[in-house]
């Protein structure tokens, strides 16, 4: 309960911001259009950001599993949405995420949800991309990671630069995919068609 509390304290305090907010940029946020904002953008920016609450290890619940496979294990096109850390405006596209298994796999609903976790945080791209590398690293002590990430920042298109059709693609590699460049081509090769 005492957790619940906590939160319905928070959300008091960005309602309370909001209101200061829309105040500051010339609104009433008593007119009826504005009356239930504050709390629409609260409980909006608990959603966005409930990666900073997911324990891990509860989201991966065991679903590591001792099986011989030594070929790659690919997921693709996995939708994101995050806000970006420097204007709180969403960025969104596609991570794809390879891994070569050293007799471990994971869930195949798990990689998405890791993906989701750290997307739903105040974010940069760089960053994201890396995180999702190096959390897989640890938890499967593959023999490589290797996570591309496209997206579409608002910042860019809506503000600064305005460029409707900027895309940012990163990437992360760790262990073979790193190292072998065969093994990094492939791996290209396989998601290349998502990348557009």
């Amino acid at each position: 309960m005492n957790g619940k509390l906590d939160v319905m304290a928070r959300n008091g305090r960005i309602e309370a911001l909001v209101r200061d907010l829309l105040a500051e940029l010339g609104e009433d946020p008593e007119r009826q259009g504005l009356r239930r904002t504050p709390d629409r953008v609260a409980r909006m920016y608990r959603e966005l950001t409930a990666g900073y609450t997911t324990d891990p290890h509860q989201l991966v619940n065991d679903a590591i599993f001792d099986i011989e496979y030594d070929e790659m294990v690919i997921v693709k096109d996995i939708d994101f949405f995050s806000l970006c850390e420097h204007h709180l405006l969403p960025f969104y596209g596609k991570a794809h995420v390879a891994y070569l298994p050293n007799g471990r796999i994971i869930g195949l609903s798990k990689i998405p949800r890791i993906v989701e976790m750290f997307a739903r945080r105040l974010q940069v791209q760089e960053r994201m991309t890396v995180e999702v590398a190096e959390f897989l690293d640890e938890l499967l002590h593959p023999l490589g990671v290797a996570v591309v990430v496209e997206a579409v920042h608002l910042c860019a298109i809506m503000r600064g630069v305005q460029k409707p059709n900027v895309k940012m693609v990163t990437s992360a590699m760790r262990g073979t995919f790193r190292r072998d460049q065969r093994t990094r081509a492939e791996f290209l090769s396989l998601i290349e068609a998502e990348l557009t």
